[in-house]
């Protein structure tokens, strides 16, 4: 196990989550972006490059980085406003910090319940999760209590970078300073919707800098561990609600404190979003609870000895707007994907159906047979286009994959209700919105989770609680 450098003055942690992002950083290749605070965060830290979420949606992969544990046995397969939630035994990151002797907090976004006091914080203020408020609020916080003789845990969960994004908060980007991600068509509609996406990471990006402005003037910097996550990928086609790269791919970044003396890398290892938390229990010095699913990459960040921790990751999608249960494992070279309802090419869910860029795309396409299995050459073909698993020169990757992937599903009890069952449950939560959405007012999102107010994302606990 990683000890703390001092048992009795453990570090602090705190975790910064965007939403919708995937990887779309500078620091990560996307050229236009400007992102100046985490690119340099990613020079001063460690930079994840290979890290996945478990889903491709909010709520099952934001469930899986605060518990270490797959959705299916988490409990979230779906998204916490269609009525998803925690089993009952659940440990949550925070609820484990906190009976270690952290004072924890949550500012701003959380989506793994209607009901924000179960998640595991001595104190919770989700009634705006705007950057600008969440930072604010952070700052007065960490000013109150940096002195304290607890160590801390603070969650700062940004709306941003989810739809929608109006002009009058963040300023679009010239649509002729964006390059169009290759998974993506090179349309007028693709760049004027990529430009208001730019605007939210322009605006986020800066007040992840004033937080850790605040973080230095405090002198935390040696003390403190920064997280800087994203759930899943960019709310765009063919990224969200996929198992493809741009729909599990995320940015991770971790800066140690600077006690540590931990030099700055590029870590290239695969990372999946079940590893954050038993990464950062070991990295704080405190046990990690065996229901945990996760491997915990804290010596390889800690003292790198070119160990791999993990060969292949997993990933799931059971339901989002819809009954769609797929199941995929991914290796450095490969992606398997399995497809177990009969489903178009692309289902694209609501708050992707109506953007500009799904204007841009071939129907024809869309509409076709989804096949029962996806094969990809990653080493030849990293946008995933080419299914390849019908190729007889492939046969033994594929049989290798197959046998992985059911051996996790059997290992991790993954059971999946039948078509008729899992599409009457979807039925059901969506009947309930749509009867929702007819009673909002017109100049109001229709989606909850196009909401920033906590008053109006169908919350039932309190917006805020607890010791501020």
């Amino acid at each position: 196990m990683v000890t703390p450098l001092d048992t009795a003055r453990r570090d602090n942690v705190i975790l910064v989550h965007w939403h919708d992002l995937g990887r779309h950083l500078r620091c990560y290749g996307a050229d236009g972006v400007e992102s100046p605070v985490l690119d340099d965060l990613a020079a001063s830290g460690i930079r994840f490059a290979d890290a996945h979420a478990t889903a491709p949606l909010c709520s099952p992969a934001r469930g899986s980085l605060f518990t270490g544990r797959y959705p299916h046995g988490n409990g979230l397969v779906g998204l916490a406003h269609h009525g998803f939630e925690y089993h009952p035994d659940v440990q949550t990151l925070p609820a484990l910090l906190t009976n270690a002797g952290y004072r924890s907090a949550l500012f701003g976004m959380q989506h793994e319940s209607a009901d924000p006091g179960r998640l595991g914080f001595d104190s919770v203020d989700v009634s705006d999760s705007r950057c600008d408020y969440v930072v604010e609020q952070s700052q007065d916080w960490l000013r109150r209590h940096a002195g304290d003789d607890r160590p801390f845990f603070l969650t700062a969960g940004f709306f941003e970078t989810h739809r929608p994004y109006p002009a009058d908060e963040y300023k679009p980007a010239d649509t002729s300073s964006i390059a169009v991600p290759g998974f993506l068509p090179d349309t007028e509609d693709v760049r004027d919707d990529l430009a208001g996406l730019h605007g939210s990471i322009t605006k986020a990006d800066a007040a992840v800098g004033r937080l850790l402005d605040t973080v230095a003037e405090l002198g935390l910097d040696d003390s403190t561990w920064i997280v800087f996550v994203t759930d899943h990928g960019l709310a765009f086609p063919r990224a969200k609600s996929t198992l493809y790269a741009e729909g599990t791919g995320v940015a991770l970044i971790i800066r140690p404190p600077s006690r540590r003396g931990i030099a700055p890398a590029v870590y290239d290892d695969l990372f999946s979003g079940v590893d954050l938390t038993p990464t950062l229990l070991e990295l704080v010095g405190l046990d990690i609870p065996d229901a945990v699913d996760g491997d915990s990459h804290a010596a390889a960040l800690v003292e790198p000895d070119g160990a791999t921790v993990r060969s292949e990751v997993f990933t799931e999608k059971t339901y989002h707007d819809a009954f769609d249960p797929i199941r995929a494992v991914r290796t450095k070279g490969f992606s398997y994907i399995e497809n177990y309802a009969a489903r178009p090419a692309l289902l694209l869910p609501l708050d992707i159906a109506d953007s500009l860029s799904a204007r841009s795309l071939d129907q024809q396409e869309v509409q076709r047979d989804r096949p029962r299995v996806e094969l990809y050459d990653l080493r030849s073909d990293p946008y995933e286009r080419n299914n390849v698993a019908d190729d007889p020169s492939y046969t033994a990757v594929r049989s290798e994959l197959a046998r992985a992937l059911g051996d996790w599903r059997v290992r991790t009890r993954d059971e999946l209700p039948d078509e008729a069952t899992g599409t009457a449950i979807a039925q059901a939560f969506m009947d309930a919105f749509h009867a929702k959405a007819a009673q909002v007012a017109a100049e109001e999102e229709a989606l909850p989770s196009r909401r920033p107010l906590g008053a109006r994302r169908e919350l039932a606990g309190e917006i805020t609680s607890g010791e501020r």
